[in-house]
């Protein structure tokens, strides 16, 4: 690291209600609050305005755009769009990932007051996927539609609920598709400032859909209030990010809330560079990630689980990637899902023997809901799993639950006061006072110490009764699942409702198994590979305190998880109850006992 990190403390303030809830609030104060998101990009125009804001791969090198020049582009493309009709309250669909293109066609629109809708690539790409596309696209209405390449997403953006909506592309447009170059030339006539003018705090800057479990989408408004004021509560609890320019690499797609608002505009707010990551933490493709990070390690490691225990592999076997990684390391992050214990020691031990020392290494809580931080461990002494505490103006109320849990809602200037039009959701996402229902479940690190944090302990919607009425925490046991079958699955699903022992879903590594040749339901049979499956899944239940945390049985499935029938979310997280509902011939098949396919477990005593 560069230099000694100022680290401040965990402030916490409780208030115990008679019927055991529990009220937690920060005691940091919040700082300025930006009055929109553009008010950073003029602020890093004017004092640094040969840094470089954003950059995108290009052949051999990058595209980089610095701030002066994104200011300037974006108030051009804002010109452009007005002069088009495209202004305040006017929705903009954009198909493809981050950019960019992509990235000045978001400022241009929060400029002018357009809301800007990204929606995951594979609703284009996929036509399994498409009735998704339909319905979101049906809901916000869009006035215009953007892709980075019309021949890529050309049959996505003819379909019918795009007609009326101006089509614009980066690439190959033509036929009715209009030339994103075009709206860079921008229109002297056009009135920015009136334009401008009209935004403030309570303009709507985007919609983010985030995937229900059985049913459509949930549009996610997101405020310019919720993205400054989360920008706002990030520096007071993390001061590091003012102190000088840091740098980021990044790769999720920007309808993810992590690094579509945090990534986007941790940079943006505190005059950072954003480098856009064409790889990704799958297959062949993180061949080109280890490539990107050769040229760009960041000063931030700011990414989800998958893509840190991957990173750490490559590590291992390459002194020269695990050199840059930790040369300016200040601060290692995780979000979105629970990382491996095993990657979190790794990144400790490797650190300390590149550098001499450890970065910050911290993890949160937050949703799409919350703009996303919410909760967040900011001070040393995180661990795999906890998540800290409430972000300053953020109230997290606990309702106790069985044992040391609590059920978790939250309310502040972050979070959502309902969904996108529909009253229907809205009404049953929040309680009588006003807390936002996370589904979630927490529990203290140390009872007798707040300071300590809240550690995650699973989803409640995920969670489930055996016939004995033992709780299962299903997506706490799912983590330890996979840490321990770490290379042989993909991914697995926890289930055992009403049934007397917990079972496994398994989605087999690919290459790791026969799944080529599956039997006519759909399930895998390799010897060798349940052989592999069966000794670690024993160590397991040796280990288990009881039978809620005991996998008992598995099976192997021979399809992976569909896209398309909604097995996947916009995140790229495993639809729970879509997979159980799709699969219920392969759960009963579990089940029985005369199954070959079935992976048994001996008895417990």
């Amino acid at each position: 690291m560069a230099e000694t990190l100022e680290i401040v403390p965990h402030r916490v303030r409780r208030e115990e209600r008679p019927d055991g809830t529990i009220i937690l609030r920060s005691g940091l104060e919040l700082g300025p609050v930006a009055r929109t998101t553009l008010d950073w990009l003029y602020r890093w125009a004017g004092e640094a305005p040969e840094r470089v804001f954003v950059a995108e791969r290009s052949g051999d090198g990058w595209r980089e755009v610095a701030y002066a020049e994104m200011a300037r582009l974006a108030r051009a493309a804002a010109e452009g769009l007005l002069a088009r009709g495209i202004g305040y309250g006017s929705p903009i669909v954009v198909l493809s990932g981050p950019s960019v293109d992509h990235a000045i066609l978001a400022l241009a629109a929060q400029t002018v007051g357009a809301p800007l809708v990204p929606l995951a690539e594979q609703y284009s790409l996929l036509p399994e996927a498409w009735p998704r596309l339909r319905y979101c696209a049906g809901k916000v209405r869009p006035a215009m539609v953007y892709a980075a390449d019309a021949e890529a997403y050309g049959e996505a953006l003819a379909l019918d609920v795009f007609d009326g909506a101006r089509k614009v592309a980066s690439r190959a447009a033509g036929n009715g598709i209009a030339a994103f170059a075009d709206i860079l030339e921008g229109d002297a006539a056009a009135d920015v400032d009136a334009a401008f003018a009209r935004v403030g705090p309570d303009t709507l800057a985007k919609i983010l859909f985030t995937s229900g479990s059985t049913s459509d989408p949930k549009g996610v408004p997101q405020t310019q209030r919720m993205l400054t004021v989360n920008q706002a509560q990030y520096l007071a609890c993390l001061p590091l990010l003012g102190r000088k320019p840091h740098k980021i690499l990044s790769w999720p797609p920007w309808n993810h809330v992590f690094a579509g608002n945090s990534d986007f505009n941790m940079m943006l707010a505190n005059g950072g560079s954003l480098y856009l990551d064409d790889g990704k933490p799958v297959g062949k493709q993180f061949e080109r990630t280890l490539e990107n990070l050769r040229m760009h390690p960041g000063t931030l490691a700011i990414d989800l689980p998958i893509a840190h225990a991957l990173t750490v592999r490559a590590m291992r076997a390459d002194a020269e990637l695990r050199r840059g990684y930790f040369r300016d390391l200040d601060m290692f992050f995780y979000a979105g899902a629970s990382l491996p214990a095993d990657v979190w020691t790794a990144i400790e031990e490797m650190a300390a023997a590149e550098s001499g020392e450890v970065p910050l290494m911290i993890s949160g809580w937050g949703m799409t809901e919350t703009a996303p931080c919410a909760i967040l461990y900011h001070q040393r002494g995180a661990a795999s799993g906890t998540v800290g505490v409430p972000v300053p103006e953020l109230t997290a109320k606990l309702i106790p639950l069985d044992g040391d849990r609590y059920e978790l809602r939250v309310d502040g200037p972050n979070v959502i006061d309902g969904y996108f039009e529909d009253p229907e959701r809205t009404a049953a996402s929040f309680d009588g006072e006003g807390f936002f229902v996370t589904g979630d479940a927490v529990r203290f690190v140390d009872p007798r110490d707040d300071s300590r944090g809240l550690a995650f302990d699973g989803r409640l919607t995920e969670d489930f009764k055996l016939i004995t009425g033992t709780w299962v925490r299903a997506s706490v046991l799912r983590v330890e699942a996979l840490a321990a079958l770490s290379g042989l699955v993909q991914d697995v699903v926890v289930v055992g409702e009403g049934r007397a022992e917990v079972g496994l879903l398994v989605f087999p590594t690919p290459g790791r198994c026969r799944a080529s040749a599956p039997d006519s339901d759909g399930a895998v049979r390799d010897q060798a590979y349940a052989a592999e499956l069966r000794a670690v899944l024993e160590g397991l239940a040796a280990e288990a305190t009881g039978s809620s945390m005991r996998i008992a049985r598995a099976i192997v499935l021979a399809e992976p998880p569909s896209v398309g029938a909604g097995e996947i979310t916009p995140k790229g997280s495993l639809n729970v109850r879509t997979v159980t509902a799709r699969r219920s011939g392969l759960v009963e098949r579990l089940y029985d006992d005369a199954d070959a396919a079935a992976i048994r477990l001996p008895r417990s005593r």
